[in-house]
């Protein structure tokens, strides 16, 4: 049941890490190396601070947008993470379920511990995330899934040549048990990340054996010959490989840094953002993720000139406290945040935020202040 005392997304975790077993907490929360990136992307997303206006008359605001095209009731979708079945046996299927009632996207991982078309079964509006596979007869196979599962999007995660070098994993000894695994891959492959050998990550042994470092822009060539479906490529910082991407015809940017899990000092995400969408224009679609935490940051996000967010480790919270329900209930506590900042700012729609003006308050041990 419902913890009656969660009022917000932060109260959702801190009742998640005292409900799920350590090596799984350090799994979902860990970041790579020293995990300066995990905490540069709070850092500077706490370092915006919003300029609001006033005399607006905004009663109810309408935090409904089109993202790829089709309504979502929130500018936001949630993220692909990896095996979801650890937090809570309905795993995958519970957070799409989820999702439906929210009115959202959920992106079904690759790494997915329930099959796409089992997740399909929720009718949740679904995107597909791609890894580039060594195999890539199975990369064509889980396209084909993906389109016959009913997904509308296939989302290409560009930044994981090979997996950040995980400290939290590596000193667990982390390896997935018996009853989870990835379920759009054989037995015989996946079985790799239940190997415990006590002295490494066996997901990280998992994603070595089956993701191709080779990937390269021919690819995304590739991949569109393959598909008609919208691409989307994940986890962009330079403007440069934005704007190519655009120029490649890919429909959807995600600026990102995995949330702190490969290049650990990598640039925060937020910091990225602005060159990025200039870079691009109109080009495409932009989204962000690394860090969400609150409603505030969807609005940071969006007046930084994202489109949408990708919600990441608070879905993950929500499912570990109560399946379907608790990631409703961390939905629903979002959504009120994201209306609350919208009416305190003078916010009618998500056309009035991307307006807002950003100030970066002063670094207290720097004194440095920038305005963007």
């Amino acid at each position: 049941m419902m913890a009656p005392a969660v009022f917000d997304l932060a109260g959702m975790a801190c009742a998640a890490k005292a409900v799920t077993p350590a090596p799984i907490w350090d799994f979902i929360e860990g970041g790579s190396g020293r995990e300066l990136s995990v905490n540069a992307n709070r850092s500077a997303l706490d370092s915006l601070a919003i300029v609001p206006r006033v005399l607006r008359g905004v009663s109810t605001p309408t935090p409904a947008c089109a993202l790829l095209g089709t309504r979502a009731e929130l500018p936001v979708a949630i993220a692909p993470m990896a095996y979801q079945r650890l937090l809570h046996p309905d795993g995958e299927l519970a957070v799409a379920r989820a999702a439906k009632l929210a009115g959202i996207p959920f992106i079904v991982p690759m790494l997915s511990s329930i099959a796409v078309e089992t997740v399909a079964s929720s009718a949740a509006d679904l995107w597909f995330q791609l890894y580039w596979l060594r195999d890539r007869g199975l990369t064509a196979e889980l396209l084909d899934r993906a389109e016959a599962g009913g997904c509308r999007a296939i989302v290409l995660t560009v930044d994981v040549p090979r997996m950040g070098r995980r400290l939290r994993d590596l000193r667990n000894g982390f390896s997935l048990p018996h009853d989870v695994h990835a379920a759009h891959f054989p037995l015989n492959q996946a079985e790799t990340a239940q190997r415990h050998t006590g002295d490494s990550s066996a997901v990280a042994d998992h994603t070595r054996e089956a993701f191709d470092p080779s990937l390269n822009w021919s690819h995304i060539e590739w991949l569109r010959a393959r598909t008609s479906l919208p691409i989307v490529l994940k986890g962009l910082l330079d403007q440069r490989d934005a704007l190519r991407a655009s120029e490649s015809g890919v429909d959807a940017l995600v600026v990102s840094n995995h949330g702190g899990r490969q290049l650990d000092g990598a640039l925060p995400a937020i910091d990225a953002l602005p060159a990025v969408r200039a870079a691009v224009g109109d080009g495409c679609e932009v989204f962000f993720d690394s860090g969400v935490r609150s409603g505030l940051d969807v609005l940071r996000a969006i007046a930084r000139g994202a489109h949408g967010v990708l919600l990441g480790r608070p879905a993950l919270h929500g499912l570990s406290v109560a399946g379907a329900e608790g990631v409703l209930h961390s939905l629903t506590l979002l959504r009120s945040e994201i209306e609350d900042a919208m009416v305190l700012s003078g916010c009618q729609d998500v056309h009035d935020i991307a307006e807002l003006r950003i100030v970066t308050i002063p670094d207290r041990t720097t004194g440095r202040e920038v305005i963007t």
